[in-house]
C-alpha cells in the first residue's frame, strides 16, 4: 500500500474504528486515501495560486485545480460506498 504517513494513520484509525476487515472494504478505504494523497499533492502544487497568467497575459486556472476536484470526488465516492455511520444525520 503506497500511502503517505498521514494517510496511513487516518486509514488505520478508520479501519479500526469501523472494524473494516473485509477485502472489498479495505480496497475502498485504500482507494479513498490514495485519492486523498493525490488531492494533497495537487493542493501543494497549486500553492495558494489557483489562477495564473499564460504567456498572453490571460488568466488561467491552475491545472492542479482539476486534479483536486477529481481526487476529492473519488475520495468522497469511495467513503460513501463504505456506508460509514458518522452520525452526521443528527446535525
Amino acid at each position: 500500500m503506497k500511502l503517505s504517513r498521514k494517510a496511513k494513520i487516518i486509514y488505520n484509525r478508520i479501519r479500526r474504528e469501523y472494524d473494516i476487515d473485509d477485502e472489498a472494504g479495505l480496497l475502498l478505504l485504500q482507494t479513498a486515501f490514495e485519492a486523498w494523497d493525490e488531492m494533497r499533492k495537487a493542493q501543494q502544487e497549486i500553492d495558494g495560486q489557483p489562477i495564473y497568467f499564460d504567456r498572453f497575459g490571460s488568466p488561467q486556472e491552475h491545472p492542479g485545480c482539476k486534479m483536486v476536484r477529481a481526487s476529492r470526488a473519488q475520495m468522497i465516492q469511495a467513503l460513501r460506498a463504505l456506508q460509514l455511520d458518522t452520525g452526521a444525520e443528527e446535525l
